[in-house]
């Protein structure tokens, strides 16, 4: 983890019921750093997590899909993209 110096504060807004949630939690500050981290990880790399394509990330998505398909891996049954060339 960063020097206390090397670091910044960021707030954000949580409702009554996520603030219980978090309340019974020993370190909030490290579980949350661990949430955002665990999150940005796993972000959709094309949408950047938002789950939206923009116009023109939807043009080079339907290109990269006219030579891919998608099909389920027999060992996870996850979707996967698959290369047609």
């Amino acid at each position: 983890m960063a020097k206390a110096k090397d670091m910044e504060v960021i707030t954000f807004k949580a409702d009554k019921d996520l603030m219980k949630l978090l309340k019974g939690i020993r370190n909030r500050s490290e579980f949350i750093r661990a949430a955002v981290l665990e999150a940005l990880d796993n972000a959709c790399p094309f949408c950047r997590g938002t789950g939206v394509l923009t116009p023109h990330r939807k043009k080079h998505w339907n290109e990269l899909a006219g030579h891919h398909a998608m099909k389920e891996c027999k060992e996870c049954h996850e979707d996967v993209l698959v290369c047609g060339r």
